[in-house]
Formats: C-alpha cells, structure tokens, sequence
C-alpha cells in the first residue's frame, strides 16, 4: 500500500492548489458484504454452480482527502484504500448426492485484495445552523489495483470421512485462469456527517473483466456496506462566509433583480424568458413565438401531410386523412374505389353503378337434355357378378360423365350403388356401396373433385328388372346418378 500513497498525496495537492478553502484529511474504514458477478457459457451453471456461490464479509480500510470545489455544496473527495473481495462457494451433499459423488462438504473461498482509488465528487446538505451537520451523496469512478489473493478449499469425503483444507495464491497475469492487475469501476456513497465524525452507506461495480477464465465468461465484482470515518485537523485557510443568494443561483441577493428565483449572469439573476409560455425558454426555443414541445425545440409537433393532426397522432403521416380515422384516409377494405362510408357492400368489391356491391350471379340451371344425358351414361355403367369390378364397356360412359361434371363446376353429383338378389342382403348393401364407391373413385382419378361427389349403396334394394333372369339381375347391377346444385 506504501507505493500508491505519494501518488495519492500528489493527487490530492494537484486537486487542493489554488483552492482558497478548507482542505480536511480523514481516516475511514468499514465492513462489506463481496461478491462476484459472473456469467458464462457452461451448460447448466445457473442450476447446478451459481445457487452455491454465495457473498464473503469484507473490510476496507484507508484515507481521503475532502477538497471543497469554489464556494458551492460539491467537493472533490479522492482516496486510497485497502478493500477485500471475492465470493464463497459452499455445497452440502445429502446422503444419494455424498454417495455418488463421495463428497459429503465443499467449500471453496476466494479472497481477493485490493489497492482502490475512488475519485468522487461529493455534494453536501447541512441540516443544522451552524452548518457542522450535514447530510452527503457522493459517486463516481475507481481505480483498483490487485495486491494480493488466495483460493482456500475445505472438503470432507464420504468414504473416508477425511476433512482437507488448503489455500493457495492465485497467479496474475494474462494467461487463463489468472487475475488482472486493474479492475476499473463505479462507486457511491450516501451518509451523514457530525463534526469530524462521518458514516456512510457504500456500494461499487467494477465494469471491466477481471478474471481471465478459461472458459467464455464475464466476472464482475460487486461491494455493498456501510464505513465510519473521522476528518482530521484542517490544512489552509478556513471558507470565507459567503453572500446572502436567498434562491441559490450563484448571485447574491445584492445584485440578483430576481432574488426569489434562480436565474442567469445574463439575465441579472431572473430565468431566462419565455415569451410563448410554452415552458421552454427563449434561449433554447427555436419557435419563440408559437407555443411548442420541448422534444420539438419548443415548435409544435409536425403535420407532415397538413391534415390537421400532428405526426405523433397521426396513423398516416404522409397521407391526409380525418381525425376519426386516426388521421388515415377513409378506408376502402375492398378495394373497389368506393371507400366504406358510401360503400354499401364494404367487405364485397362492386361496380361503383351498383354503389360498390356485386352484380348479382345467374342461377345456374340443369336442363333436361342434360339430366337426360347423364340418365344415359348410367345405364352404360355395369359390374360384374358378385363384383364392384366395372365392365370394359363402362369407362368410355365414365369418361363422358367427367367430361360433362368438369365443364359444369357448380353441379353436385349423387353415385347410387345396386346390386341384383344374388346372395345375402347385408352382403349386397356392402357391394353396391363399394360399386358406388368404385364409379366415385373412377371420376376423381380424371379431375373431378371429392366433394362434388356423394356415393351411396342401397343393395337389392328397387330393383329396375327381372332378378329371375340373367339379363334382368345384370341391369340390376346398376349404378344411378342423380345431379343437383351445389348449395
């Protein structure tokens, strides 16, 4: 710690030169709790490792230099301390874990030194009238220089119930799994002080990386605590009593034409004018005149598209449109050139003659040379005996029949399977529904669409001819087609 101290001294005489006020030298120390922010690319850290990493007390020890800044309520407060850091981690195994691991505690301690250098500027609010006691904050950056470390790591096996205990130094370097030399960071102070006497509530961030792991990893250190303090006799000449400046703008009431209010040296004391009333002043206005926004340099906000509604409400900036829609034009959710406050089929395009609604479609017809035509096929559509197999001579009828359904798009078609009286009931039903099936299956294979398509078996059921001979049982074994209008 002896190096750092003329450095510190000549800090501290560099800051103080010239300063025609009070310069006090103190001695602080306090307790800490350290700990150590890291994160890293392991799998599974977080769950398995980051729980039993825990904080470590600490203390800090050194001296600071209380340097006033002009007459006003901030100081510059520079120091040099001795802190300790690091983390604990500490896990006990129940009886499954201790067995399979044969470890039944694992503690590890990493205790890090530190030679530190705050450089906070501090500002002052005495509380009292004699203006001894006073309240503080303080903060800014540090500068911390390692000085020592070590790694203590205490176990007790299961097998052997042997307890071992070692600390070894940590190595500094640029290498993995070593220590830098300077860890740079933030730090603030909030407290009260009595006299001589100062406590104080302490917090610190490092912001750089200060371990070289040898895995992908960040580590920060992290200090909270509270010091006590005590200022010894003062050096150079005491603060000279200031002015009265009842508003604390620096001017004292004498020559402040605004003595009540904080104001400028350019303007005698009195705030800076605002002559639109638009809570920004003239000196940063760039519309003085017209009443504005302050994230505007005080001009009203924009109306790109001068439709009356500023940007910041406006859906559509670029484009001119009506406040109740947000400032967007009336929409036209069709797209048929009408917009939907005239438009009497908004969500249907139309012809503007028919005020935006659709013309209305035909009703598409089946005349009666078509269902006769259809009749026709499906008297040519047989099967074989006991067979949902189609004739040869069926499929120059089916392909007419898919000729006919693709040029008519709108037409439904009904397949009813029949069988003659051959065999039992419930055996023909499944045939004449897998013979309906088979003429549905045929006219989908050319293009027609399964859900124009319904097919049905109705068995020996209404039998068109003779089942007592041949040629009356092979007309039976039928298919009927019946057309509709798709709804």
């Amino acid at each position: 710690m002896k190096k750092w101290l003329p450095l510190f001294l000549l800090l501290v005489n560099i800051g103080g030169s010239g300063l025609q006020a009070q310069v006090r030298l103190g001695f602080l120390g306090g307790i800490h709790s350290a700990k150590i922010l890291e994160t890293n690319n392991i799998p599974g850290w977080d769950s398995t490792t980051k729980p039993f990493n825990k904080q470590r007390t600490g203390f800090e020890l050194g001296v600071m230099v209380d340097v006033p800044i002009g007459h006003s309520r901030f100081y510059f407060q520079p120091s040099i301390t001795y802190i300790t850091k690091g983390r604990t981690f500490k896990q006990n195994n129940d009886s499954l874990a201790a067995l399979a691991t044969d470890t039944v505690y694992n503690k590890q301690s990493l205790k890090l030194g530190y030679v530190e250098i705050p450089l906070n500027i501090t500002y002052k609010i005495p509380f009292t009238a004699n203006r001894h006691n006073k309240l503080f904050v303080s903060a800014g950056p540090y500068f911390g220089f390692f000085y020592k470390g070590n790694i203590t790591t205490e176990s007790l096996t299961s097998s052997t119930s042997e307890y071992s205990n070692t600390t070894e130094p940590v190595a500094v370097g640029k290498g993995p799994d070593t220590y830098k030399t300077l860890d740079v960071g933030v730090n603030a102070r909030a407290g009260i002080e009595m006299g001589n006497v100062f406590i104080s509530g302490y917090f610190s961030r490092g912001l750089t990386n200060f371990y070289n792991a040898p895995y992908t990893g960040t580590f920060h250190h992290q200090v909270a605590g509270i010091s006590v303090g005590i200022w010894l006799s003062s050096s150079g000449p005491a603060t000279p009593l200031r002015k009265k400046d009842t508003d604390h703008d620096g001017i004292n009431d004498e020559e402040d034409e605004c003595p009540l209010q904080p104001g400028t040296p350019a303007w005698h004391g009195c705030p800076v004018p605002d002559t639109d009333h638009d809570g920004v002043d003239d000196e940063h206005d760039s519309c003085r005149t017209i009443p504005g926004v302050a994230r505007f340099n005080g001009c009203p906000i924009p109306d790109t598209d001068h439709d009356g509604i500023d940007d910041e409400h406006d859906s559509c900036p670029t484009v001119p449109g009506l406040a109740r829609y947000n400032g967007c034009p009336i929409p036209d959710r069709d797209h048929d050139g009408l917009n939907d406050e005239v438009d009497k089929c908004p969500d249907s395009a139309g012809p503007v003659e028919n005020h935006g609604c659709p013309l209305p479609v035909p009703v598409p017809e089946i005349r009666k040379e078509q269902t006769d035509q259809i009749n026709f096929i499906a008297h040519n559509v047989l099967f074989n005996p006991g067979s949902d197999r189609l004739t040869d001579g069926s499929f120059t009828a089916l392909d007419q029949l898919a000729t006919l359904l693709l040029a008519h798009p709108g037409w439904h078609l009904t397949i009813e399977g029949y069988t003659d009286n051959s065999g039992l009931p419930e055996k023909n039903l499944q045939l004449s529904s897998k013979r309906a099936g088979a003429v549905k299956v045929y006219l989908m294979s050319k293009g027609v669409p399964d859900a124009r398509l319904t097919a049905t078996g109705f068995g020996q059921q209404n039998p068109i001819a003779d089942n007592r001979t041949p040629k009356g049982k092979a007309a039976n074994r039928r298919v009927e087609l019946r057309l509709s209008l798709e709804k």
